[in-house]
């Protein structure tokens, strides 16, 4: 098996990335001079599965990478290198995993050399447990955006769930004899919205402005929503002028 094939390498050092799920010991126990992760994020905070999705839907300001060693319990390792960097106000998570994770790989070449001699293991610093906060897997059922919350709220949770599993929005469209049909719209790209609806959309909750084209979503605490990318059922993701375009007189309201 795959454990037995890694202790006939006996290897010096194991590195993971992105692994999120928990190594057993008979692995942990193989490399001389033990595993290495990368985990996006300064620990001891957002231990877990997703870390830089949490972050983001928290609105955080300043995020980082830490090189831990890997024991038993999810990312309680000590820390051999740690960098913080600022967050984008309107990075998504794929963007930021990037540059977490190019920042982490050049930590770890840095430190390489002190963790093949043995030298890390006394450089390395414990973990305060008692800082520590979670960061737990994502679900599917999530991404359902409550237009409720404040625009902010929202913003941040778009970008955050960027990718998988994205953000969904349920809306109704309504045809000129008053007939109503749901429609959940994948929301891909947003920005809190600097404009306030105009009065005569304050009912529908929503408007389409041009020049750029976007589509202005009334949010709790008087706030907008301005969404500038979406994907209806079955199409590609669009603009918000391409998908009026195809309403064909109907109008689209939110939910009371």
């Amino acid at each position: 098996d795959f454990l037995a094939a890694l202790e006939d390498l006996q290897p010096d050092l194991c590195v993971t990335a992105a692994y999120g799920n928990f190594l057993p010991q008979r692995f942990l126990d193989i490399p001389a001079h033990g595993t290495l992760n990368i985990h996006p994020s300064l620990l001891p905070l957002y231990r877990g599965a997703a870390p830089v999705q949490r972050a983001l839907e928290a609105g955080e300001k300043t995020t980082g990478v830490s090189v831990a060693y890997t024991v038993l319990d999810m990312d309680a390792g000590p820390v051999l290198a740690a960098e913080e960097l600022a967050v984008p106000p309107d990075a998504t998570a794929p963007e930021l995993l990037d540059t977490l994770f190019a920042s982490g790989t050049r930590l770890l070449m840095a430190r390489l050399p002190e963790a093949l001699d043995g030298r890390a293991r006394l450089l390395a610093r414990p973990q305060d447990a008692a800082a520590a906060s979670q960061a737990p897997k994502i679900s599917q059922e999530e991404s359902l955006l409550d237009f409720s919350e404040a625009a902010e709220q929202l913003h941040n949770k778009v970008r955050a769930f960027a990718g998988w599993p994205g953000t969904r929005g349920a809306f109704r469209l309504v045809a000129g004899d008053g007939s109503e049909e749901e429609v959940e719209l994948k929301i891909v790209e947003t920005r809190v919205g600097t404009e306030p609806l105009d009065p005569d959309h304050s009912a529908a909750r929503v408007q389409l402005k041009k020049k750029p084209a976007r589509l202005l979503v009334a949010c709790g605490g008087g706030g907008v929503l301005e969404v500038r990318q979406l994907q209806p059922p079955t199409k590609k993701a669009m603009d918000p002028q391409s998908y009026f375009n195809g309403l064909r007189g109907r109008r689209l309201v939110l939910p009371p």
